[in-house]
Formats: structure tokens, C-alpha cells, sequence
């Protein structure tokens, strides 16, 4: 059996272990969280290093990707400085190639039940993919970026401006502590409410499941909400708030939805390329596997 690993920086208590079949090959999954020590993880990184098919960077980014830009978070390249042998990712090409179908999946699966189409999209920049899928297909859209990665009360509402802060803030907020910006270890598990009024607002709530479950007001009836790397807990939150239908970008395995780094290493372990995979042999094994989002009702 091949081996998976996301290595990350969220909290312990998200652990799992669990096995798909892709390619005719059994892939272990593992997930392991530091609880937001990165000397951890990079302890961990350096002891499976060469021991299994594919690394996951979980609970952090190595950079992101916006308009084909590649932004990198240099306080994350020391969690993987030890990574010498296993091809590591950190989920970026599935995000720009799977999660481009985020939309279409919704529309397909909800076509007599569509929702007005505006979204809050909680972190653009981290889901340039979902982003372009929602603007791509009609949708009127807010993008948090500012807002939940800054803390500032200003809301973007076209590609053009995401594409103009990135370019002006990316420079400058890679170079922040990591735990600045997102939350890691146990602020994962705790809320803060902010905005409500642009939740109120989308009928479609889309990104990152922590973003989303640290900002989100406990009322969110009728809500759509797309996103993956979720627990039975945060599924039972979302159903507990009153959220219609739950779209994770990734399948739900053994009763949760793995982040996208995991399932990208999990296809690099498949393919057997001992390398990170382009966006078209990505595409082609999304085609060839039939690889497409998982649709929730939960209420």
C-alpha cells in the first residue's frame, strides 16, 4: 500500500487515518496535526522524508496562486526544509484545477433549486481557482481577503481587485508570521465572528472551512456553504446553523472531506511519478478518475 501524509499545523484532534483506491492502487491517508508548532512538523517532515509516496502541507500554504502569480509565505518554507526525497505539495494544484468545477458541480446538482447567485468568498487568494469558477459562471462576488486575512472592514468585489491586492499585500503579508493570518493549532477550533452582513448577504458561502468556521454567525438558514477539509464535527456545525446543503470540494472519505494538499499527494502516490504533477496530468486524472465535489443536504 502506498502512503499519503499531511503534515500539519492545524489542531491534533483532527486527525485521521483512512484509504481510497485511485489508479487500482490502495493510497493510505494520513492526516497529523501539530497543534501550530512548526518545528514539529518539520521534525516530522524530516523522519518520513523518503519513506513514503507524497507529502501534504496541511494547515498552511507554501505560497499562493493568483492569476498564474505565484505569491510565496516564506514563513512556511522552514516546516519543510528537512523534505529531500518525497515529492511534497501543498494542495495549490488541485485548487486551480479541480475546485475550477466548484460552480458547475453546484448548478448541476441544484438545477431546480438554484440559489440567487451571490457568494462571499472568504480568502480569494487562497481559492483563485473556486473564484474564477463563481465569476466565470454569472456570479456576483465578495471576496473577504482583506477582511478576514487583514481585519480590514473592506470587501472586493471583482477579480481585478483581488488581482491588485495581491499584488500590493502579497509582498508584504508572506513575509508575516503565518499565524497572523490564518488560524493553526487550536485558534482552529475557536470562533470570532465577524461581518455577518456579508454572510446575511451570499446565498453561497465558499473557501476555506476554517476561515469560514472562525467568522461565521451562528445563524446561516438556507445557506450553501462550498469547501472542503471537514470534519463530522463541522459538518454536524453547519447543520446545527442551519446551512441547506454542504458541497466539499474533495469526496468524503470515512465521514470527512481531506484538504486538497492530501488529496493531491494522494494522486502523486497514485501515478507513481515520485514528482508534483502538472495542471494537465492533474486534469487528466480528475477526468480519467472521475474525480468531482461531494453534495451534502443537511437540512
Amino acid at each position: 500500500m502506498k502512503r499519503a501524509v499531511s503534515i500539519s499545523l492545524g489542531s491534533s484532534t483532527r486527525n485521521k487515518l483512512a484509504e481510497i483506491t485511485l489508479l487500482n492502487e490502495t493510497i493510505g491517508l494520513e492526516r497529523r496535526g501539530t497543534d501550530g508548532d512548526m518545528e514539529q512538523a518539520a521534525q516530522l517532515y524530516r523522519d518520513l522524508d523518503g519513506t513514503v509516496d507524497a507529502f501534504g502541507v496541511g494547515g498552511a500554504d507554501l505560497g499562493l496562486t493568483v492569476d498564474e502569480h505565484w505569491y510565496p509565505l516564506h514563513s512556511v518554507a522552514p516546516m519543510v526544509r528537512f523534505v529531500k526525497h518525497t515529492p511534497i505539495v501543498d494542495g495549490s494544484g488541485l485548487k486551480n484545477t479541480l475546485e475550477r468545477h466548484t460552480a458547475p458541480f453546484l448548478e448541476a446538482q441544484l438545477a431546480q433549486q438554484l440559489p440567487p447567485k451571490r457568494v462571499l468568498i472568504t480568502v480569494g487568494a487562497d481559492r483563485w481557482g473556486m473564484s474564477q469558477s463563481f465569476l466565470e459562471n454569472g456570479y456576483d462576488c465578495v471576496f473577504g481577503d482583506l477582511m478576514f486575512g487583514l481585519g480590514l472592514p473592506i470587501p472586493l468585489r471583482s477579480a481585478a481587485m483581488l488581482k491588485r491586492v495581491a499584488a500590493l499585500v502579497m509582498p508584504v503579508a508572506g513575509r508575516l508570521p503565518f499565524h497572523w493570518v490564518y488560524p493553526t493549532g487550536a485558534q482552529q477550533e475557536s470562533t470570532a465572528p465577524k461581518y455577518p452582513e456579508w454572510f446575511q448577504w451570499a446565498s453561497i458561502i465558499a473557501g476555506d472551512c476554517h476561515y469560514i468556521k472562525r467568522h461565521m454567525p451562528t445563524n446561516l438558514a438556507g445557506k450553501i456553504i462550498c469547501t472542503n477539509t471537514t470534519t463530522e464535527a463541522d459538518v454536524e456545525r453547519f447543520r446545527a446553523a442551519g446551512v441547506t446543503q454542504l458541497i466539499t470540494t474533495t469526496p468524503v472519505i470515512a465521514g470527512r472531506s481531506f484538504g486538497t494538499n492530501l488529496m493531491e499527494a494522494a494522486l502523486i502516490a497514485a501515478s507513481g511519478q515520485r514528482r508534483r504533477l502538472t495542471a494537465d496530468e492533474l486534469n487528466a486524472l480528475i477526468q480519467h478518475i472521475g474525480l468531482t465535489p461531494t453534495l451534502q443536504t443537511l437540512n
